[in-house]
């Protein structure tokens, strides 16, 4: 039997390119049986665009209006709770889906029922939606290689190294609502689209589709957006020996309360078995060895060896690390 599609679209202010995305949802060969719109409170008119769209779509348009502002997190989240449809897309105001988005991706949930999350490329454009020059994926260092990755079991330790879904790319089933929400109030380096690929992730549930299937937008107006990442400061070897201890565990420490508290948030969703969360649990325990080791040097020398012989430092090092960022990491952590 073929599933019903809702759409939770978000909007806040959206009046300047809201018109160009409905337009693409109203152009898709399979349209939706419904779109549950959830606005933040726009000021400049979005309101009523919105009741204008409704009164002329062709399949039921709900409109909720927030009485306070929410923020794109609840925002989304309260959206995606007043779907009905047996598969919801998330939505953003601002972008262009391709004719063929809702039938493609359906058709891969009807022929993978076992999967609860899918997600698919987009083309990066300007604010004029031309210029299709860049993916989205390209962005977020989504390569072939990590995509090998994640199809030899490695998601969650893919999606650890930084999200690569978007949710606006995204397609859930609505049975998997209960897991992901409420989406927690801080889920630290992630939004609502990380939380929902992490808690996929756990349960091995999330797959992807290569292929750009929308338009993404970048403008000045975004409250979510494509960046280039900041690159962090070149730390020679030399540095490794005279910077304070403190400095050094510093990052080490922040990236074991994240990776502590994901595990903890996800561990009330999801059973403790669950095969994605080994991964996450591997993950912080070699951080947490990192940041806690003892001052004694002498000391440290067999859990950071036991750790590089396992692999770990090279495994966890950061994606744009050089080759020899591992070894310079096993030293600092020996010697500093």
């Amino acid at each position: 039997m073929q599933p019903t599609v809702s759409i939770a679209l978000c909007t806040y202010n959206g009046i300047a390119y809201l018109a160009t995305q409905w337009n693409s949802l109203l152009g898709q060969q399979q349209l939706p049986n419904e779109v549950v719109i959830s606005d933040d409170r726009s000021t400049d008119g979005t309101s009523i665009l919105l009741e204008k769209l409704a009164a002329e779509a062709p399949f039921p348009v709900r409109i909720l209006e927030n009485q306070t502002r929410l923020g794109y997190n609840k925002n989304f989240e309260r959206a995606l709770a007043a779907c009905t449809g047996d598969l919801i897309f998330i939505c953003d105001q601002d972008d262009f889906w391709l004719k063929e988005k809702i039938s493609t991706m359906t058709r891969y949930m009807i022929q993978n029922p076992d999967i609860q999350v899918v997600f698919c490329d987009a083309w990066v454009t300007d604010e004029n939606l031309e210029g299709r020059k860049k993916r989205f994926w390209e962005a977020v260092q989504f390569d072939k290689e990590t995509q090998h990755r994640w199809q030899e079991g490695e998601t969650m330790d893919v999606l650890l190294d930084g999200n690569r879904m978007m949710g606006c790319a995204t397609v859930l089933r609505r049975t998997f609502l209960p897991i992901v929400l409420p989406i927690p109030e801080k889920i630290p380096g992630y939004i609502y689209d990380g939380w929902i690929a992490l808690a996929a992730a756990s349960q091995n549930a999330i797959r992807f589709i290569d292929q750009p299937l929308q338009l993404y937008r970048t403008h000045v107006q975004q409250q979510i957006g494509v960046r280039e990442q900041a690159v962090g400061d070149r730390i020679r070897l030399r540095d490794r020996l005279t910077r304070h201890r403190a400095r050094k565990l510093a990052p080490l420490l922040k990236k074991q309360v994240q990776l502590k508290t994901i595990s903890q948030l996800l561990s009330k969703r999801v059973p403790a078995n669950s095969p994605g969360l080994s991964q996450l649990e591997q993950r912080l325990a070699h951080f947490t060895m990192r940041s806690n080791l003892p001052h004694n040097r002498l000391k440290r020398i067999a859990p950071v060896l036991s750790n590089l012989w396992r692999g770990n430092y090279r495994k966890y090092a950061d994606a744009a690390a050089n080759w020899y960022a591992p070894l310079l990491a096993v030293l600092g952590d020996i010697l500093e």
